[in-house]
Formats: C-alpha cells, structure tokens, sequence
C-alpha cells in the first residue's frame, strides 16, 4: 500500500509539473503575440505593406516596409533553394553510399551538429571578413549566401535522423530487386518527404527571423533590389532600427512590421505541416 501511494504521489507530482510547463510555454506564446499584435496591429495598414519608405519614413512620415518583406522572401526563398540542393546529396551520401558505423559519416554528423549551435552573428562576421578580403560590398548575394551556410546543418541534421529512421529491409529488398542506387534515392526520398518538410520548415522559420547575418552582408536599403549585387532590407532589420527610433509612431511601425514577419511565419507553419501530413499518408 505504501509504495502504491508512492508511485500516485510521483506521478501527481509529475503531472503537475507537465500542466504546469505546458501553462508557463503557451502563456509566454499568446503574450509575445498579443504584445506584437497589441503594439502593431493600430500601425497596421494598406500603405504599409505595399510602399517604400517614403521622405521621414523613420520619423514617422508617409511609407511603408515593402523594401524589407520583399527583401527578406528573395532571401529565404534562394537560400532554402540552395540550402536543399546542397543538403539533399549530403544525406544521401552519408546514409546510403557509406557503409553503417562509418568513421567518415560519424566525423561530418559531428561537423555539422557543431555548426548547428554557431550563432547566426558568427556566420555573419566570417561572411563580412571574406567579403571585405575579395573586395564586395553588402549585397543581396551576401545576404544569400550567409543565411543559406546557416540553414545547411539545419537542413542536414534533421534530414539525416528521419533518413537514419529510414527501415534498412526496404533498402535491401530494393537492392535485391535489382535496382540500382540512383533507384533506390527516389524509393528513400519519397520515404523522408516528410523529414524534408519539416527540415524546410525549420530552416525558413531560423533564415526569416535573423537579423545578425544579414547585417553584415546583404545591408539595408529603402529600395527593392533588381541585382544581386545591391544591398537588400529584411524584416528583421527592419524592426530593429525602427524599434532603436526614439519616436513612438515609428516604434508602433516596428511592431507592425513584427506581426507582417508573425505572419509570414504561421503561414509558412501552417503550409509546412499540410505538406507533411499530405507525404505522410505515402510512409511505410
């Protein structure tokens, strides 16, 4: 009887303070949310979104952010292109050309678990440092090129574990079928599709929100870049030097162009898990 009651105590104990966790995580959610849509939502119009900073945009005249959505979608979109061009082969060749237990495999999934965890301000300075050894500016390719060097381990450490998920008997039920390795890739990645979406997703939601990266690389103009060797606004920055103004109407405008980048991101979550669910339905 006493250890029963022991066992109801522990679990009370750890019921409490899951609901408790739960409570403290969704209430910090639906106060970052309410604070940006509280703060941005009376700032919010027409005019904002579909503008360029006018003459004092940033003390509080005529204009908008257009500069910075359009900036920071050019961004995401070319480096998660490149992100997934080059971190699709990667995973292939760690998981199904290298033999299980490889060393070779276990040193660059260490490689890439440390670059996981170098923080985007790293990236950036590095990205500026070559940049000013060859001699460029700050432009919409450095941008590109700094976010997609942060988004590749993302994209690779969470396409390698569902990969590694991956059941081994399909492989060599496929290899005894007579197919050959170019084969058995499409059998694996229409298996993982959902592992890719949501390493897409992942890697969106960290490119679209950095600010210190594209600091350095791609600047910040109150233009729409048409090259890419012209600087580029992102939402971020865009909040940023608002949010550093000293004048109230242009602050509420940073918290505008907050909850255009909440948005965007719930979208893009809300797309991301369609997509999952829709080539789970497909798993084995």
């Amino acid at each position: 009887m006493k250890i029963s009651n022991n066992k109801r105590i522990k679990e009370l104990i750890a019921k409490t303070l899951m609901w408790v966790s739960m409570i403290f995580v969704f209430g910090m959610v639906i106060s970052v949310i309410w604070t940006i849509f509280s703060h941005g939502w009376k700032a919010m119009s027409w005019e904002m979104v579909s503008s360029l900073p006018g003459g004092g945009f940033y003390i509080g005249k005529e204009g908008g952010f257009l500069n910075a959505i359009v900036g920071s979608l050019y961004i995401v979109g070319a480096s998660t292109l490149l992100g997934l061009l080059i971190s699709v082969p990667v995973v292939f060749y760690l998981n199904i050309y290298l033999k299980t237990g490889s060393k070779l495999a276990y040193a660059a999934r260490m490689a890439f678990d440390v670059l996981f965890g170098v923080p985007s301000i790293v990236y950036g300075a590095f990205a500026f440092t070559i940049m000013i050894f060859f001699g460029l500016r700050t432009s919409l390719l450095g941008g590109i090129i700094v976010i997609t060097l942060l988004i590749i381990p993302i994209f690779i450490r969470t396409m390698d574990e569902s990969t590694r998920e991956f059941p081994r008997d399909i492989l060599d039920a496929t290899y005894s079928l007579g197919a050959t390795k170019w084969e058995t890739l499409k059998v694996v990645l229409r298996q993982i599709a959902p592992g890719i979406a949501t390493a897409t997703l992942l890697s969106i939601g960290r490119a679209i929100g950095d600010a210190a990266a594209v600091m350095f690389t791609a600047g910040y103009t109150d233009s729409i870049p048409t090259a890419l060797s012209q600087p580029a606004a992102t939402l971020p920055l865009a909040v940023f030097f608002q949010l550093s103004s000293p004048i109230p109407e242009v602050q509420d405008r940073a918290y505008a162009a907050a909850l255009v980048l909440t948005i965007i991101v719930l979208l893009l979550s809300l797309t991301g898990r369609l997509i999952t669910n829709r080539f789970s339905k497909h798993k084995v």
